[in-house]
């Protein structure tokens, strides 16, 4: 398992305001830098300034580097990444191509494939599919969804085309991506940027919480000192709560001592409309049953003030559990904090015990297919529990070490929004669901596989993206397939699966010709692995390529994950298969659901049309494979015979011979080269194949059907005639042998 990255547009990004350092150029102490919301110069030692670099909205600028060699090379740190300038400031090159966003929360949506949102510092919001039909997520897969830099962003549940997002300090936006307008529907629509508190009518910090109910899909909450309600799409909100905070009207003075005082964390439960748990940022959880009628504080005993409770997770098992994160960084505490309550609040246990000692947690989440699989995001990484939080290990694999603000599970994926290095996804939690006592003491363990979807690992036409593009990458195009093994095993590990079949042993086969394009664009061979531990495979869902003399590389390739080669096998069918994994002399067998692309709407009788004239064409490829080997070793042999004295008939004889197997094998060529078009195209789409493509089908497989008759003559007629005159001149007999083509069946 790995975790992949899905964002890496900067504009997926930390303002923090007015954050300057003085730098001055080495060669002119006049020259004055200041990075400040802009990047400031002063030519006169400091007495005026002008901007160099900055542009509506602010970048806040943090870090600058000048160069002492030249200090027309410079280098500016700012919330979205890193620029150089060459030409002391005149241009600069982009951030946009690097994988720095800011993200403060993360959330999914039902669509297929989902996307991932967040609100990234100083770069707005991002709205990004988790997997692209175009091969790897850019530019063209991510946009933003008309919120604030710093808030929650909320999909609605009944439309995925509308979405809600926060901005600083209780900003609400109401996003309509049929029309891109984001309609403000802010509670209380006025700035109270730099007000005192006691003078704002609601009291919100820099992120609020704004998540729909789980049950009753039409309500939308909100985080202020209170909690607020909308069902109507922001067009009335109402308060459905008092005061949950320690605070009341909160000053500077009494600031550390009550905590902030607003609602941090609202956690509607999956399973009861109107429970809800909530959690202010100064230490205080209160729980409701009956949507806000009535609230019951249920605070850990023992909690200090100041303790902000990050994020609140509602059991999808049990309306009386519940989980909350609880971040004291800020009174120098970096100790992890989770707590768990089994009766409602009523009584809570500390379950964090192996989180690192200074990894602060910021979230945790409950697996919803599994009861006690938990997760945790912490200030440097990820953790996972299978014990319901009673003992934790890492789950960080290849994340980078990265503050992980928020989690988010959706299917059977988990995706960490990171403070600094984008969004990340670990594709495919099936082993963590699936990993029990019976599995770990086992020498080898065959996971039962999740459904795979038929889909196609890229569409694009379009010239291949270069591999310096910003860009994520997509999760695995086929059927995952994981095993874990106690020990290295003896021998091959084997996986069976339809018509297939992959062996740890397995090499890569070199290309006939060399082709004219860089080794990181080739196809990429990746056998069945035999670690020690977890191993994953990914079946393409397809029947074996054709044979074919040569294959092509599709334009639909992946910078650093390959391309594949042309033409390919046909697709499966959707239904049901076995997976057969051999180790050591033992075989162990699960079954796999084939699903079709739930975007698809297409008669099964036009998906089976499909694959018979794929198979179709599958074996007249075979028959042309086997026809041209029988050709080539005829005239190879031919040919060996030229520096024999033979009588002029016979060499006649062997002439015309050798020119028939030459037309014959131009002729069955030919048709093979067009058959191997043909089956791409028949395989572009979930589509019943067209009329044309049925012509040019046959077509072809009769001019290979006609010179395979015509070789037959000469292999019954005139090749035994050829041997006897050859015999009587002691001349070795031209001997074919006899390559008989494989052939493939539908489930038909």
């Amino acid at each position: 398992m790995t975790w992949r990255l899905v964002g890496s547009d900067p504009r997926l990004t930390s303002r923090n305001w007015y954050f300057c350092r003085v730098t001055v150029d080495p060669q002119n102490p006049d020259v004055v830098y200041v990075p400040n919301v802009s990047l400031l110069r002063s030519s006169d030692g400091g007495k005026t300034f002008t901007v160099l670099k900055g542009q509506p909205g602010g970048d806040d600028y943090h870090e600058l580097w000048v160069d002492p060699r030249g200090p027309t090379r410079m280098i500016v740190g700012s919330d979205q990444g890193a620029v150089i300038t060459l030409d002391n400031g005149r241009t600069w090159s982009s951030w946009y191509n690097q994988p720095t966003a800011q993200f403060y929360h993360v959330v999914t949506d039902d669509a297929f494939p989902y996307r991932v949102y967040g609100a990234q510092q100083d770069a707005g919001t991002a709205g990004v599919t988790s997997r692209s039909d175009f091969g790897e997520i850019t530019f063209r897969d991510w946009a933003p969804v008309g919120a604030g830099e710093s808030g929650y962003i909320a999909p609605d549940p009944l439309d995925s085309d509308i979405v809600y997002g926060g901005d600083t300090y209780g900003g609400v936006h109401r996003f309509d991506r049929r029309t891109g307008q984001s309609q403000d529907i802010s509670p209380w629509p006025v700035s109270t940027f730099g007000v005192p508190m006691p003078q704002r009518k609601y009291r919100f910090t820099w992120t609020s919480p704004l998540v729909f109910d789980r049950v009753d899909r039409h309500a939308l909450y909100l985080g202020a000192q209170m909690v607020l309600r909308t069902r109507d799409g922001g067009l009335h909100w109402e308060a459905i709560s008092p005061d949950l905070t320690r605070a009341g009207a909160t000053t500077v003075a009494n600031a550390a001592g009550r905590g902030y005082g607003v609602v941090y964390a609202i956690a509607p439960s999956p399973r009861a409309a109107g429970l809800l748990w909530v959690g202010t940022d100064d230490g205080l959880i209160h729980r409701t049953s009956d949507a806000g009628r009535h609230w019951r504080d249920v605070t850990p005993q023992g909690l200090e003030p100041w303790s902000s409770i990050s994020l609140l997770e509602a059991s999808p098992f049990d309306t009386a559990v519940a989980y909350a994160a609880v971040d004291r960084h800020r009174v120098d505490d970096f100790a992890p904090y989770i707590y768990r309550t089994r009766d409602g609040g009523a009584h809570w246990t500390r379950a964090d015990q192996g989180i690192a000692p200074q990894a602060y947690v910021q979230a945790v989440r409950a697996d919803p297919a599994r009861a006690g699989l938990l997760y945790a995001g912490t200030e440097t990484g990820v953790y996972v529990s299978f014990d319901d939080g009673d003992h934790w290990q890492s789950l960080q694999l290849n994340l980078p070490v990265v503050s992980v603000r928020d989690l988010a599970v959706q299917g059977r994926d988990l995706i960490a929004a990171t403070h600094g290095r984008s969004f990340w996804v670990l594709d495919d939690l099936t082993p963590l669901r699936q990993l029990s006592d019976t599995a770990l003491p086992a020498p080898v363990y065959l996971f039962a596989p999740a459904p795979a979807v038929r889909l196609r690992r890229s569409v694009s036409n379009d010239t291949p993206l270069p591999p310096e593009e910003p860009h994520g990458t997509n999760p695995p195009a086929g059927a995952v397939i994981d095993y874990r093994v106690r020990a290295v095993p003896e021998g091959p590990v084997t996986i069976e699966i339809h018509d297939r079949r992959y062996s740890s042993d397995d090499r890569p086969t070199p290309p006939a010709e060399a082709p004219q394009i860089a080794d990181e664009w080739l196809p990429r061979f990746e056998p069945p692995t035999r670690n020690v531990g977890l191993n994953r495979f990914v079946w393409d869902l397809r029947y074996p390529p054709p044979p074919a003399a040569r294959y092509g590389y599709s334009i639909a390739a992946i910078a650093g994950q390959g391309t594949v080669a042309e033409p390919p096998g046909p697709l499966v069918l959707p239904g049901v298969y076995e997976v057969r994994l051999g180790v050591a002399g033992q075989t162990y067998a699960r079954s796999l659901r084939i699903e079709l692309d739930p975007r698809v709407h297409v008669a099964d009788s036009a998906l089976v049309a499909q694959l018979r004239l794929g198979l179709d064409i599958w074996n007249a490829m075979a028959q042309q494979h086997a026809l041209a080997g029988s050709l080539r070793s005829a005239r190879d042999q031919i040919r060996a015979l030229a520096g024999r004295s033979l009588d002029r008939a016979t060499q006649a004889s062997l002439t015309a011979l050798e020119g028939l197997a030459d037309s014959l094998a131009r002729a069955a060529g030919g048709a093979g080269d067009e058959l191997a078009g043909l089956e791409t195209a028949v395989e572009s789409a979930d589509r019943g194949p067209s009329e044309q493509a049925r012509v040019v089908f046959a077509a072809q497989r009769e001019r290979v059907a006609g010179a395979a008759r015509r070789w037959q003559q000469v292999l019954t007629g005139e090749l035994p005639t050829l041997n006897v005159r050859l015999g009587r001149e002691r001349a070795p007999a031209v001997r074919i042998e006899e390559h008989v083509p494989d052939t493939k069946t539908g489930p038909w």
